[in-house]
């Protein structure tokens, strides 16, 4: 019963690191919704066909669900975490500002694919410094076993007054060089899970034939009740800068504002991908520090000590 349990514990991790992002499945809900949308259904019967579609182990089938039998679906999709309540702020805003939303489901679901693309070159990138710094955090208990293959007693060595405080002292170094290593790693994540989404609602609100002061009005409105978070601030001055463009050449500027959001989905892959390959050589710095003093405290002294000590006993 329990190489079971461990069996079906094994196939639950491999299958969790194999899935696609969860951005990618909002990305795919949304372009179905959308789909249908476009077919003539209507929203709400929309999440009902959708919801009948999606087997119980599909990712979505309890998000789909609840949305089906909710009344209000964006604040039901932003409960279901942060992933999700940038689908429900589009919805919020296509329906406040009257912007069709099957264009704009079309829009977030490629939106969130590329999103989805940067998340796994990220963790591509990171998937080798990890690695890297898992397998050196074993160099400790490898130096351990080598001495006690080559015949000396390690273990008795940590036993004794010497060994007691190496071992404290490399057992302290390790877990100071893994909290270190953990927190270069969560660094080099992105912060911002939807760069551009804020531009990217502008779009649509002006799409909608709202104004710029009345898009705002609704974004922050929404954001507000949906708790969704983002750089208002940046997105403010994009914004103005894009509205000011199209006013100037006569061109609409929802499209433009479409160009800007993607522009700055671009920019913030671009540094994600710098952040994920300069932890490479942020690792190094615990390796040096922390890692190879505890391997010589754990593995190389106490090998001296059992050395030492079977030679006193052998005089």
């Amino acid at each position: 019963m329990r190489r079971l349990r461990a069996r079906v514990a094994a196939r639950h991790t491999v299958a969790k690191r194999n899935a696609p992002p969860a951005v990618e499945t909002v990305a795919s809900i949304a372009e179905r919704v959308a789909v249908l949308m476009v077919g003539g259904v209507a929203p709400a019967l929309a999440w009902h066909y959708l919801d009948e579609s999606l087997g119980r182990r599909d990712p979505a089938s309890r998000v789909v669900h609840a949305a089906a039998t909710a009344d209000d679906v964006p604040s039901c999709l932003a409960s279901a975490g942060d992933d999700w309540r940038v689908l429900a702020a589009t919805l919020a805003v296509s329906a406040r500002c009257g912007a069709p939303a099957a264009t704009a489901l079309h829009t977030l679901s490629a939106t969130l694919r590329a999103i989805g693309q940067t998340q796994r070159d990220i963790a591509a990138a990171l998937a080798g410094p990890r690695s890297t710094s898992r397998l050196v955090m074993l160099l400790p208990l490898v130096g351990i076993g080598f001495g006690m293959l080559l015949g000396f007693d390690t273990w008795a060595a940590l036993a004794t007054a010497p060994g007691a405080v190496c071992g404290v002292l490399g057992a302290l170094l390790m877990l100071g060089g893994w909290r270190w290593s953990s927190a270069l790693a969560r660094r080099a994540q992105p912060r911002d899970t939807a760069p551009g989404l804020m531009v990217d609602l502008t779009a649509i609100a002006l799409s909608g034939g709202a104004s710029v002061p009345r898009a705002r009005a609704v974004i922050d409105d929404v954001a507000a009740d949906l708790g969704l978070a983002g750089d208002s601030g940046a997105s403010e001055s994009a914004v103005d800068d894009v509205v000011a463009l199209a006013q100037r050449a006569g061109v609409p500027a929802a499209d433009l504002l479409r160009s800007e959001a993607a522009r700055i989905r671009r920019d913030a892959a671009s540094r994600a991908a710098d952040a994920a390959a300069r932890l490479s050589t942020h690792l190094m710095i615990p390796l040096g520090v922390c890692v190879l003093p505890a391997f010589m405290l754990l593995g190389v002294a106490p090998m001296m000590i059992g050395i030492i000590s079977s030679t006193n006993l052998g005089i």
